[in-house]
């Protein structure tokens, strides 16, 4: 039910959420979505092993905000355990913005050094702090991220070294889609990708692996290109119903998964619409990037590359199926060297390769040869280690992260939020869009700042009678697009690495292909959008609906 009234100062269930609202688990009891048989929650097919933390491994230290104290005390109080954040955010825009820096290296000493800096405003023994460092790297959080970011490294890496780049470019020539279409296309494919496979990070790293140097060849704008496939790994991350992000939004706000992506697809056709006819002007406006050679190897491009759609197709399909996103990109590795070696796209030495200073017994064996310099090479190797750096950025950003809980920083957000914002429907969900921003700006891993800020969600959503899937849209779309924004985000930093790791496309093909993060913060056009039409949702009321409106049934997913 639309809310008739825009700005109703009503507290609709008093001050604090009904006694049956569990606000640290954000369901009720019973079975809940995503469970496995025995009874662990899966997200994205996996099972956690327990019951889903709605904190999403960066445990709290009070799940309702009036349990015990943080863990540690800092001088001058709970906010002063943002100071490794904020530090880092500082140091973030200042290499990218200022100096126009791009890449995680020089990010990974903003962390260390915020770290530190953080150390010295601990009151007492710094070693819970310490150990608070260590407590953050282990969370699962961190470790989902950087498994779907060496998985897909590796097929993408597979696909390129099959020709699959080649192809596309064959295919766009024989297609007429030009330099200004094919921007749009990029947004649109990666979409669905992203939809299917249900990660936007993985949906990243194959697009900007793959489509990227091809649209850039046939003469689209690099900036706008890598803007275009980070909104249609947007548009998947926030719909897709195997999403880590969905699963968890609806986990954490009490709603069934299938309940919440019908509910939320309103909202990303409405921004996806006018993202696809932005992309389709500016890709007539922004002239495209001058590379040499470029003319030949669009010549020189064959169509035999095009079989690893078939590939890409095992993925989706597998993950569509049910599949743990682990199984699915491994069969399409499988299906991808399979094709490689049948095809003659590539030899066994671009797949995996040992490199020995002289010859010997094993440097018959072809994946093994004599050159100057002693190695591993091949593209499952430089598939996987391109993201070493943005690895342990991860690791160190999901640390920080627990320390501001630890610290009670979080607490202290939510207790102003709701003691000084959040007053009346229309400022609650205000405040609930600008939260996740504000939330997701500090931990660039979308789904660590997704279950980081939930409960609060829930806690604000319950007090104003929101109901569940209001509360998991507007939870999932600010951490979906602002995830792939900012130019420290981690589905920014992933693409980008593609660019400048081991073997990247700069390597290959020159400095053209590298874009600097800052560069496509203005035309990642879906993810903005994104967050404007919840904004505008907020202030109107458009597609508000209260608890009694609707009630989630729970379901279980396969």
């Amino acid at each position: 039910m639309d809310e008739p009234s825009d700005g109703d100062p009503i507290d609709r269930t008093g001050d604090e959420p009904p006694d049956s609202a569990s606000l640290g688990d954000g369901r009720p009891d019973g079975d809940s979505p995503g469970t496995a048989d025995d009874g662990s929650a899966t997200v994205g097919g996996a099972s956690t092993g327990g019951e889903l933390a709605t904190d999403g491994g960066l445990d709290t230290p009070a799940e309702t905000g009036a349990g015990p104290e943080p863990r540690i005390t800092f001088y001058g109080g709970k906010w002063m355990s943002t100071i490794p954040l904020a530090f880092f955010i500082v140091w973030a825009i200042f290499q990218s913005g200022v100096l126009r820096i791009g890449g995680p290296d020089g990010l990974v000493i903003g962390a260390l050094i915020g770290t530190i800096l953080g150390m010295f405003f601990v009151r007492g023994n710094w070693k819970a702090y310490a150990d608070t460092i260590f407590e953050g790297m282990t969370q699962r959080v961190a470790a989902t991220a950087i498994v779907a970011w060496l998985w897909a490294g590796m097929f993408a890496d597979t696909l390129q070294a099959g020709g699959f780049v080649d192809g596309l470019i064959f295919a766009a020539d024989a297609l007429n889609v030009g330099a200004s279409t094919f921007p749009a296309a990029a947004f649109v494919l990666c979409g669905l990708l992203a939809t299917g496979i249900g990660t936007g990070y993985g949906a990243t790293i194959a697009f900007v692996t793959l489509f990227f140097p091809a649209g850039v060849l046939v003469g689209a704008n690099p900036v706008l290109l890598f803007a275009a496939i980070l909104s249609g790994a947007v548009f998947g991350d926030n719909l897709a119903p195997v999403s880590d992000t969905t699963i968890v939004s609806a986990v954490t706000q009490d709603a069934d998964i299938g309940g919440v992506v019908a509910s939320r697809f309103k909202y990303a056709i409405v921004a996806a619409v006018p993202a696809f006819v932005a992309y389709l002007i500016m890709g007539s406006v922004l002239a495209g990037a001058s590379l040499e050679g470029s003319a030949a190897l669009r010549e020189s491009a064959t169509a035999l590359g095009l079989v690893h759609l078939i590939s890409m197709g095992a993925v989706i399909v597998t993950a569509v199926a049910g599949r743990h996103i682990v199984e699915a990109i491994s069969w399409g590795i499988v299906v991808a060297v399979s094709f490689n070696l049948a095809f003659g796209l590539s030899s066994v030495s671009d797949i995996l390769v040992f490199t020995v200073s002289e010859a010997g017994t094993f440097t018959s064996l072809p994946f093994v040869a004599v050159g100057e310099t002693t190695g591993v090479g091949g593209s499952l190797y430089t598939g996987a280690t391109g993201f070493f750096p943005l690895i342990v950025l991860t690791l160190l950003i999901v640390s920080m992260a627990q320390i501001m809980i630890r610290g009670g920083g979080f607490e202290a957000i939510q207790e102003f939020l709701l003691n000084s914002v959040a007053t009346n429907v229309r400022r609650a969900e205000l405040t609930m869009v600008l939260g996740t921003a504000t939330i997701n700006g500090m931990i660039t891993i979308n789904t660590a700042a997704e279950i980081a800020i939930a409960p609060y969600i829930a806690r604000i959503g319950e007090k104003f009678n929101i109901n569940g899937y209001r509360r998991a849209n507007i939870l999932d779309a600010n951490t979906s697009a602002l995830g792939y924004i900012f130019p420290w985000a981690g589905g920014v930093l992933v693409g980008y690495q593609v660019m400048v790791g081991p073997d990247g496309l700069g390597a290959e093909y020159g400095p053209e292909m590298v874009v600097n993060p800052i560069e496509v913060v203005p035309y990642v056009f879906h993810g903005w959008f994104l967050v404007i039409v919840f904004l505008l949702a907020a202030i109107t009321g458009f597609g508000r609906e209260y608890i009694p409106d609707r009630t989630s049934e729970e379901v279980s997913r396969a």
